[in-house]
């Protein structure tokens, strides 16, 4: 019996690094040059547009100068802000509780010096959120922009190389839990 709780324990440890190898490979082969590539500075931009202090500032906006005027873009923008909140903190939590390392690189230094930690995707899971919520609320036109915006926030985070490929499919999949 200890003996095969030992086996098993080692055998998920020997799994466990496999799989965080073969992320950092297929992380590593779908990363941009920044200095070779074209499209690196395009990835960039989409990479950042899902930053929670962007949304969060346009939410604002919209709240307060939507504060007199009749529909619903006052209250959404709240509960929009609140989800983003809500989510960052949940991620935060998970970041300083798992730890991983951001790949190595030198793009995304206000990434790397103000949260080291890679895993989940802060941006991933905001992005997947944010389209799941206007499926809920609306307008249908946003919901699918913002649906179609979402897997190119996810590629850019890992092709500008602030996150490995396994990070951003989690941070997905947590951002569609949360909407």
């Amino acid at each position: 019996s200890v003996l095969s709780s030992i086996y098993l324990e080692v055998s998920l440890s020997e799994l466990s690094e496999k799989i965080l190898n073969w992320d950092e490979v297929v992380s590593r082969s779908l990363r941009l040059d920044p200095a070779k590539s074209h499209w690196f500075r395009p990835a960039a931009l989409l990479a950042h547009s899902a930053d929670s202090w962007f949304w969060l500032a346009g939410l604002f906006i919209v709240w307060l100068f939507t504060w007199r005027a009749s529909g619903p873009w006052h209250s959404t923008s709240a509960f929009l802000a609140v989800a983003i909140f809500a989510l960052a903190v949940l991620v935060m939590l998970i970041k300083f509780t798992v730890r991983r390392r951001r790949p190595e690189g030198e793009w995304g230094g206000i990434y790397r010096n103000t949260d080291p930690h890679s895993f989940p995707s802060g941006h991933a899971a905001r992005a997947v959120l944010i389209a799941v919520i206007f499926w809920g609320i609306g307008p249908i036109w946003l919901a699918i922009l913002t649906t179609l915006w979402a897997p190119f926030v996810i590629l850019a985070r890992v092709s500008t190389g602030v996150h490995f490929l396994f990070d951003v499919l989690v941070g997905a999949l947590l951002g569609l839990a949360a909407g």
